[in-house]
């Protein structure tokens, strides 16, 4: 029998997966996705938020574990699990030796990654190569790794593992029977729910508008991660933490793939101009704080406004201080001409961004610092970096929600254990997206996914060594942390 069964293929399942390995368990290793798509959605991340007390290689200055806490919790607005937490951050700063003996790179940060080289580790050749390098560690180490092989059903006896059942499916033409695989124990990591279409239009609902939202949401990142074995824990009994609405929802180019954009698909200057919907209108602080701590608040407020479309629109004077998105914008020379392109009440649009350029109050435009560049008497105010939009040509990029991974999970505590009835299972573990939502209860800053999925996977992957007999308790949870 296999001592430790791991569900996923993501960084969190390699995590868990190589830490089980390396105390000695035998372990398998199940991702839904073909080799093709390996690697969930990690293979589109590129950096880990590191805590750290100095500089160190990639890092610069220092990023102490308060400023990391309190930059969580101002995004989250409270609705975290601060032990749990912790421990996500305490790990981040001790696991990039361990990453780097399993062949991962780091880099400094690219120009126009801004805010991020003191806070942020950057893995070479991003996420892609990092869940590669995990997956050659594990093959050669003897972790058996299939591909295809999306686990449906998870059979417990009073909150024990026992099995995993493979539904039958075809597979590159062949046909495949349904499996019962056994384990001693296992450690459940197989994302959220954000590519099922249908469970997101179940928990989002219709608007007072009559509209669908979820219908207009592009997901950034992979198409396997449907949800099957996070609804069918619930079924079973497993305690279940956060709000289904509630995810890492980026303001994307509207006209990315409905899967698998991933990074490149991001918009990055919000920030730097303003942002209106189909009606012409202002509807938040484009100025709040700084674009990796706030960037994931916009998907949300974008899937507010009719339609779930928005524009971002910017000037000549804000190119070359951000990111460029992949399309190329909408370009105009005057604000008429460019309302008229993008097919927006021409009159509305034009007085919006009248009023806004009458508010504006310069200052010292510093794009790396919270400037004293603001707007006054305009609701919604813009508090840093307000310039007035003036300078031709002027650059339009549409907006629509885009998904990474939703905060619907499992219970957990700093074991790892999923937890039925307030107790914790003895030998089955939660790791990555299945349990961020204990720790992000909503909002994001960059780089907390991968911190979180780290932390976890190698909890969860000694602790499931430990409970097939292989490590003590105390030890692999210091192994891991």
């Amino acid at each position: 029998m296999i001592d430790v069964l791991v569900i996923g293929g993501g960084n969190a399942a390699l995590c868990a997966a190589l830490m089980a390995r390396e105390a000695g368990a035998s372990v398998m290793l199940l991702e839904a996705a073909p080799k093709a798509w390996r690697g969930g959605n990690s293979q589109h991340t590129r950096n880990l938020r590191c805590m750290h007390d100095a500089p160190q290689d990639v890092l610069v200055d220092a990023y102490p574990e308060e400023e990391y806490w309190q930059d969580l919790l101002k995004v989250t607005g409270g609705l975290t699990n601060e032990k749990l937490a912790r421990i996500a951050i305490r790990a981040s700063s001790s696991c990039r030796d361990w990453m780097r003996s399993h062949g991962v790179h780091f880099q400094p940060p690219l120009s126009g990654a801004l805010h991020v080289a003191r806070t942020n580790a950057f893995f070479m050749g991003g996420g892609k190569a990092l869940v590669n390098a995990y997956f050659r560690s594990a093959e050669r180490l003897g972790v058996q790794v299939r591909y295809n092989a999306q686990v449906n059903d998870i059979e417990l006896q009073g909150g024990r593992f026992v099995a995993a059942h493979l539904p039958a499916r075809e597979v590159e033409g062949r046909q495949l029977p349904a499996e019962r695989i056994e384990a001693k124990t296992c450690v459940l990591a197989a994302g959220g729910f954000e590519s099922n279409r249908e469970w997101l239009r179940e928990a989002w609902g219709q608007n007072a508008r009559g509209e669908w939202p979820s219908d207009n949401f592009l997901i950034r990142g992979t198409r396997f991660n449907t949800g099957i074995l996070l609804k069918r824990m619930g079924e079973l009994g497993a305690d279940i933490i956060g709000d289904p609405t509630q995810a890492h929802m980026v303001a994307i180019d509207a006209r990315a793939p409905l899967y698998d954009g991933g990074i490149c698909t991001r918009i990055d200057c919000v920030s730097l101009g303003v942002v209106v919907n189909r009606d012409g209108e202002r509807f938040y602080d484009e100025g709040e704080d700084f674009w990796p701590k706030r960037y994931a608040i916009w998907g949300r407020l974008v899937a507010g406004q009719p339609g779930q479309q928005a524009y971002s629109i910017i000037d000549q004077q804000a190119i070359g201080r951000f990111m460029p998105p992949v399309f190329p914008g909408t370009t105009a020379n005057s604000l008429t001409e460019l309302a008229h392109k993008l097919g927006l009440p021409e009159a509305q649009f034009c007085q919006t961004i009248e009023a806004f350029n009458n508010a504006c109050q310069v200052g010292t435009f510093d794009h790396t610092a919270l400037d004293d560049c603001h707007t006054t008497g305009l609701a919604p105010a813009k508090t840093h970096w307000a310039r007035p939009l003036v300078k031709p040509p002027f650059y339009a990029y549409p907006l629509k929600p885009g998904v990474t991974f939703t905060y619907l999970g499992l219970a957990t505590d700093e074991s790892a254990a999923v937890h039925f009835a307030g107790k914790p299972s003895p030998n089955l573990f939660v790791a990555g997206e299945m349990m961020a939502g204990n720790v992000l209860g909503k909002g994001y800053t960059a780089g907390i996914g991968m911190a979180i999925g780290t932390a976890f996977g190698r909890i969860a992957g000694v602790q499931a060594a430990a409970s097939a007999g292989f490590v003590d308790n105390q030890e692999a949870r210091h192994a891991a942390v």
